[in-house]
């Protein structure tokens, strides 16, 4: 079977020549006879592997030498209970800036983990479809945190907050790599893997050396503290394994492919040849505002989506939203369904899509509006 494009929100798609690297070593890594999946983590064939996957982050994203770098486990949504319990620790205080169900669900976290949680923004006033803009964060707070993007409502930052002494913290996931960050201006990154870096299973962890600290919140387990990580280079538990070492080989593609630069300039001309053609359509329509759109996530509506209640309304909405995702599964085009809090469609175009996949999209898109 030929193979499809993916437009999968996560997992999501990879790079089909690490692909065939990994499948071409499945048997057999480096001459050792054996699979990585099935090699020991202390053992000297391992070791440089997760060694090269963290040298590659610090290159790629240009990581000072007073941040550590940090492989765990858990994804994103173990990194909202660990920020709260290694970060919010000074005056038990944390402000957040709402923009969608993860930020949310964040704050939500540190809240019931006893820090005192400031909500000093939102975009739910608008179903999240905008990032506001909040220059300048001050107060008490032991750190300030946000979704740098927002994968299920299609929303992006294109600026950041200025947060002085306060630590800003963000979840990086659904853009790591898509673009080149300022590592410097934040106090904690974090990023599950499973969208523009790896197969899911293992959470990249940046952190302020300063932040690493002795005395997390009360009662925190071993293995949600930074510092158990830190002092044993992410290797206290058994780490997943394989997931890193695909992360390693991902890497060296976006290296290849022209590093953070190269692969925003890959990611702008995808998004703008999308979203034009969404912005020119009688038949289609982007959610997230001009200003704050994804490059990475793009929802998108059909004109039958009107935001009427009444049945008939609804009814013909979801008749259509499943038609377009069933014919478009037939031409090979996967994972486009809409979160549900957006509805209609959504295409993620990760950094391992290609131009030439969203082209087909949009082609198959034109089609269907003709038919419809």
């Amino acid at each position: 079977m030929a193979r499809v494009w993916n437009f999968s929100a996560g997992p999501s798609c990879l790079p089909e020549e690490v692909l065939k690297e990994c499948a071409a070593e499945m048997m057999d890594y480096n001459g050792t006879g054996q699979s990585v999946m099935e090699m020991s983590h202390r053992s000297s064939a391992y070791e440089p592997i997760i060694q090269d996957a963290e040298a590659m982050i610090r290159k790629l994203m240009n990581v000072p030498e007073n941040y550590k770098i940090l492989f765990v486990q858990g994804g994103g949504s173990t990194q909202f209970a660990m920020v709260a319990q290694n970060l919010g620790i000074k005056t038990g205080k944390a402000a957040y800036i709402e923009t969608g169900v993860w930020a949310k669900k964040a704050a939500q976290e540190a809240a019931k983990l006893g820090v005192e949680v400031t909500t000093i923004a939102s975009s739910k006033d608008k179903n999240y479809s905008y990032i506001p803009k909040v220059e300048k964060i001050e107060g008490d707070y032991d750190y300030a945190y946000i979704c740098l993007n927002n994968t299920i409502m299609g929303t992006h930052y294109e600026y950041l907050p200025e947060t002085g002494d306060i630590p800003l913290v963000a979840d990086i996931s659904s853009c790591v790599l898509s673009e080149p960050l300022d590592v410097s201006k934040f106090g904690l990154l974090f990023a599950g893997a499973q969208k523009n870096l790896a197969p899911a299973g293992v959470t990249l962890v940046i952190i302020r050396e300063d932040l690493i600290t002795d005395t997390p919140r009360k009662d925190t387990p071993t293995m949600l503290m930074y510092k158990t990580h830190a002092e044993n280079d992410s290797m206290y538990n058994t780490p997943p394994c394989y997931t890193i070492y695909v992360l390693g080989k991902v890497l060296h593609w976006i290296e290849k492919n022209g590093g953070a630069e190269g692969m925003l300039k890959r990611n702008q001309e995808k998004a703008d040849y999308l979203y034009n053609y969404l912005d020119n359509s009688d038949f289609y329509r982007a959610t997230a505002e001009k200003g704050s759109r994804s490059l990475m996530n793009v929802p998108f509506l059909t004109k039958y989506s009107t935001g009427a209640e009444d049945e008939e309304s609804v009814a013909k909405e979801k008749a259509i939203n499943s038609k377009f995702v069933k014919e478009a599964e037939a031409a090979g085009f996967m994972n486009l369904k809409g979160h549900r809090l957006v509805g209609g469609m959504r295409a993620s175009i990760y950094n391992a899509m290609s131009l030439e996949g969203v082209k087909a999209l949009v082609d198959f898109m034109e089609k269907f509006a003709k038919e419809n």
